[in-house]
């Protein structure tokens, strides 16, 4: 079985078998209803346990996406928001830093599932 990747910053969606070439869906309708429409696509659901790769954005910043935009596809694969602290300082580098703007930027409400940044044993 395949697996797949959704880049929500330009809401294409990547299916990757396990051998061959790679399908790409795209979309112009920026939305939730954008973004579950190319999910719907793929014909078949999410299984297991699902991470959303993202960028929770830097405190004082709109760049990053919105937990509006997004939230509908996290819920619907009961995905765990996933996001590393970052190496070039910031309010990103430091776990406890990182999860105050994880929730200041609204991601926190939209999963019910938050990652330790600081823990090394997580599987997902």
């Amino acid at each position: 079985m395949g697996r797949f990747i959704l880049t929500a910053l330009f809401l294409s969606l990547v299916t990757c078998p396990a051998f061959g070439a790679a399908d790409v869906f795209f979309t112009k309708d920026i939305s939730p209803a954008g973004l579950m429409a190319i999910y719907n696509k793929l014909g078949r659901e999410a299984e297991g346990k699902v991470a959303v790769k993202l960028s929770t954005g830097e405190a004082g910043n709109t760049h990053y996406l919105s937990p509006n935009l997004i939230k509908e596809l996290v819920q619907k694969v009961n995905g765990t928001i996933v996001e590393c602290n970052t190496a070039y300082g910031g309010s990103r580098a430091e776990t406890a830093m990182h999860m105050q703007v994880a929730k200041d930027h609204g991601f926190t409400k939209i999963s019910r599932k938050a990652l330790d940044f600081s823990r090394r044993d997580i599987r997902l």
